[in-house]
């Protein structure tokens, strides 16, 4: 008896301490509809199912960042990708997140540069960020990284006390649809790009993007050490025929911490073995390798990530050092 139960114990533990090839289905948070991060998580799935049928993915929809934090410390998905300045915040319990810490999960790798774009009809009055005062702007979605940046832009403008611009939450998708109805007058939407949601919009409707001025991008990159300043080419977009100064966060792709450390290191090679298909799948600048994938992420990497860089010449560490 003591004997039986002894296996079941162990049979119990395997269990419970990550999934393996063919163990289970990871559950894959890829924010929402029409942004890069859905674009890409599908693109990521499908290519990795292909590679190796024993991998099974289930891509859910999520509100975006700060929500995969949660519920990636919370065990309710097992991949997912945030932005480093939100997965900073989480981790270490800054202000951003009330001082309260979200752990329980690690680095795979830093994948590309989100812009801070925004979003008007070309038509718009808004030329500047602050013709924004007493319009209508999506922020993004609750929860949502577009929704920290474009209330720091705000901030940092000098918009948002005193209630100088009406916010409403809304995911991409539903922006897109509320400018182009007339419902509001502009939204914010940091994503990769070419994202997906805005370049539908431009090829029915006339688009502009707003700058980001030399004085706000200075405010910002002095107080959050995340921002980097970044353009988006002429041509980007349909339509677009000028670049657009900007600011960008990086994006990271990120693990439980009880994963098995095969699997996380499987999805890693399959990662960078295919850097280049997800340019051209979803026709974006993803243009990323192992050098550049580790550099800038102040939380621990998963073990599984560690082993795949190590075999690559590159150290990283899975231990917190903070």
């Amino acid at each position: 008896m003591k004997k039986l139960l002894c296996i079941i114990l162990t049979l119990v533990t395997i269990t419970l301490t990550g999934c393996g090839f063919g163990d289970s289905t990871i559950r894959f948070g890829a924010a929402g509809l029409g942004g890069m991060y859905y674009s890409f998580s599908t693109a990521f799935t499908e290519l990795a199912t292909k590679e190796n049928d024993k991998l099974k993915f289930d891509v859910k929809t999520t509100a975006g960042s700060a929500a995969n934090l949660r519920l990636l410390s919370k065990n309710y998905i097992d991949v997912g990708i945030s932005q480093m300045d939100l997965i900073d915040d989480a981790y270490y319990g800054t202000p951003e997140f009330n001082g309260k810490k979200y752990n329980g999960y690690s680095a795979i790798a830093g994948l590309y540069k989100e812009a801070c774009q925004i979003v008007v009809l070309d038509k718009s009055s808004i030329k500047t960020l602050d013709d924004l005062q007493d319009k209508t702007v999506s922020i993004g979605a609750s929860e949502s990284g577009t929704e920290l940046n474009a209330t720091q832009i705000l901030k940092a403008s000098g918009l948002w006390d005193n209630n100088l611009v009406k916010t409403k939450n809304l995911d991409y998708t539903d922006a897109a649809k509320q400018l182009e109805d007339g419902e509001i007058d502009a939204f914010f939407c940091t994503s990769g790009v070419q994202t997906t949601v805005v370049e539908e919009l431009a090829k029915h409707a006339s688009i502009r993007f707003i700058d980001i001025d030399s004085k706000c991008t200075k405010k910002l990159k002095a107080s959050y050490k995340f921002y980097d300043s970044f353009t988006i080419p002429a041509n980007t977009y349909t339509g677009q025929t000028k670049d657009v100064s900007t600011l960008c966060v990086k994006s990271v792709l990120l693990a439980r911490d009880d994963m098995s450390e095969d699997t996380v290191k499987e999805l890693t090679a399959l990662l960078f073995k295919h850097a280049k298909d997800f340019q051209y799948s979803l026709q974006a600048d993803l243009d990323f390798n192992e050098s550049d994938a580790t550099k800038g992420i102040t939380i621990p990497f998963h073990p599984g990530a560690c082993a795949y860089y190590k075999e690559k010449g590159i150290t990283v560490s899975s231990e917190d050092k903070n």
